[in-house]
C-alpha cells in the first residue's frame, strides 16, 4: 500500500499528492485522497454483457468490488500486465471501484492549481482532468467521480450486490 508522508511540522507542504500511472505512453495522476489501497494484480470474476473494460468483480474487505480496466477504457487495448500493474481500490460515489493501472507506483507532490484545463471537451472522457507540465511531460489529472456513464454504473453496482 503508498501511503502519503505527512510534512514536519512548521513546513508547508508544497503540494498534493497524487499517485502516476501509465496509459499507453502518456502518464495521469490520481488524487491519493481518492484512493484507498494500492494492491498487486489479481484474478476477478468476470461480469457477462458488461463491457469489454470492465475486468469483472473482486472481493475486498469481505465486499464485491467492480474493477475497470482503465487503459482498455480509455485506449481500446488492456493494460499491460507486469510487476507495476496495480489493482487501485478508489472511492467512487461512496462505493469502491478497483482499477487496473499500468505503471502505479510512483507519486507526485504538486499544488493543484498547477494543473491547467487542457482546452478539450471529450463527452465520452468526462473523467480526463486538467493537465501538469513536469519534468517527465505533461500529466493529465482522471477525476475517479466521472469515470462511469449511467448505465455502466448501474450494471457494475447491481452485479457487485448481487453476488453477495
Amino acid at each position: 500500500m503508498i501511503e502519503a508522508g505527512r510534512p514536519s511540522p512548521g513546513r508547508r507542504s508544497p503540494g498534493q499528492l497524487f499517485l502516476l500511472f501509465s496509459m499507453g505512453s502518456d502518464r495521469y495522476a490520481l488524487d491519493v485522497h481518492e484512493v484507498v489501497e494500492v494492491l498487486p494484480l489479481r484474478r476477478c470474476k468476470r461480469i457477462p454483457a458488461a463491457p469489454a473494460w470492465v475486468a469483472g468483480l473482486f472481493v475486498f474487505r469481505g465486499t464485491p468490488v467492480p474493477v475497470i480496466d482503465l487503459t482498455a477504457h480509455a485506449l481500446g487495448q488492456p493494460a499491460v500486465v507486469r510487476t507495476s500493474t496495480r489493482l487501485v481500490v478508489v472511492h467512487y460515489q461512496s462505493r469502491w471501484l478497483g482499477l487496473i493501472l499500468e505503471q502505479a507506483s510512483d507519486t507526485l507532490r504538486s499544488p493543484a492549481e498547477a494543473f491547467v484545463g487542457s482546452g478539450l471537451d471529450l463527452p465520452n472522457a468526462r473523467y480526463l482532468g486538467p493537465v501538469l507540465k513536469s519534468e517527465q511531460g505533461l500529466v493529465q489529472w482522471v477525476r475517479v467521480g466521472d469515470l462511469l456513464d449511467d448505465s455502466v454504473r448501474e450494471l457494475l453496482y447491481a452485479a457487485a450486490e448481487g453476488s453477495q
